[in-house]
């Protein structure tokens, strides 16, 4: 069945899109927009820095004792 004949018998019970999501479809849920993404994206990326610093420290700490052993 088409998405017009459920429409005509009533079949359709989806909502209309919203404020940004009507005009942009990369807004929408799962969306590519700037915006959608980094509020998607946000805990993950906050997690990825944390590692990242953490292997940091571990280096200069690697590099320190190495540095200590040659003296």
């Amino acid at each position: 069945m088409s998405l017009d004949k459920s429409i005509e018998h009533k079949k359709e019970h989806r909502k209309p899109y919203r404020k940004a999501k009507s005009i942009d479809p990369t807004c929408r849920n799962h969306g590519t927009c700037h915006w959608c993404k980094q509020n998607r994206l946000h805990a993950s990326k906050l997690k990825e820095n944390q590692a990242k610093m953490q292997e940091e420290e571990y280096k200069e700490e690697e590099d320190g004792s190495r540095q200590e052993g040659e003296d």
